[in-house]
């Protein structure tokens, strides 16, 4: 038994792309303005050595870092590990445009101490203008 008499065709749905990339690209917006940044750091996580001595450093230029870890290949510029005739090279060219140029060894506390005073060698090699150490401050207990 048939109650209608007509058979009403039922319309395949429709999905309306501009308004799905309109959204899509509030979310990608979104996502970009609020999506922080990450600094500038190596990826080699050092535990500096502490020291009771420990004076925050000049920042007027811009130092040349050089991070030594605890296994080879010690040396890093950034994020690129270096050999040391490679990195000596590095630090002439660096001292030959700034005669003042200030070296800063971020040295892992349990890294090797006579990869550190290669590295201080060099510096002086290349006539640096200073040198120094990072360290952390030492905890009051």
């Amino acid at each position: 038994m048939h109650f209608t008499s007509a058979r009403h065709r039922r319309r395949a749905p429709s999905v309306i792309i501009v308004s799905l990339i309109d959204v899509l690209l509030v979310v990608l917006i979104f996502l970009m303005v609020t999506t922080t940044f990450k600094k500038v750091e190596p990826m080699l996580k050092l535990t500096l050595p502490e020291s009771k001595q420990a004076k925050p450093g000049a920042s007027d230029a811009k130092p040349f870092v050089i991070f030594v870890s605890t296994n080879a290949p010690y040396f890093y510029l950034g994020e690129k590990p270096v050999t040391l005739d490679r990195l000596q090279s590095e630090l002439t060219a660096a001292a030959k445009k700034d005669p003042q140029l200030q070296v800063l060894i971020k040295a892992d506390r349990r890294s090797p101490v006579g990869e550190s005073i290669k590295l201080w060698d060099a510096a002086i090699a290349a006539h640096a203008g200073s040198i120094n150490f990072v360290t952390e401050k030492a905890a009051k207990r």
